[in-house]
């Protein structure tokens, strides 16, 4: 007899099969991506191509550690899933125009700018999907204030500290 909450053998849920074939399909297809990376030695004897190699590999060996779990019984130790039984696609829809905002306008109004937008529709998606009130407009101006907040350190340190060319608005690499 199995364990309260445990599953039999052959007693799982579609989906964790699903996931582990599909680790292992993320897995060949990185692997496919290595392959096409030159293996040149780099400093230390490592190539650019190390590092995809290695995620591949861990990816793969999580996949088939999930796919042996669901073959010797399911997720036995997975508690039962929290929040609504439906996503909340107005939230969703919230979260990705933040970040769809973000990649088409960060080269027309900087990096700081659209990121703090992204933060300001992200929050504001965060809010609806708890069932809080997604803010009024002096809300939003919080929530943008904060994503400047955030976001220019983040620019200035990219920029001026590790010279990584991030876009900005003016020619002086300040904004």
């Amino acid at each position: 007899m199995n364990a309260p909450g445990a599953s039999s053998p052959n007693h799982h849920r579609p989906g964790q099969l699903a996931m582990g074939i599909g680790a292992l399909i993320v897995a060949a297809v990185l692997a496919w991506g290595a392959a096409a990376i030159p293996s040149d030695a780099g400093y230390a004897g490592v190539g650019p191509d190390f590092l995809p190699w290695v995620v591949s590999a861990a990816l793969a060996a999580c996949g088939v550690m999930l796919i042996r779990e669901v073959l010797t019984g399911g997720y036995r130790q997975m508690e039962e899933p929290s929040g609504a039984a439906r996503g909340d696609w107005r939230a969703l829809a919230w979260v990705s125009a933040g970040v769809l905002l973000n990649a088409a306008l960060i080269t027309t109004i900087g990096f700081i700018l659209s990121c703090s937008l992204c933060f300001a529709l992200a929050v504001r998606g965060l809010r609806a999907s708890e069932g809080k009130p997604i803010g009024d407009l002096r809300q939003t101006v919080k929530d943008a204030v904060t994503g400047i907040v955030i976001s220019a350190p983040v620019y200035w340190l990219f920029t001026k500290l590790l010279a990584v060319n991030l876009p900005g608005v003016t020619a002086s690499g300040w904004i």
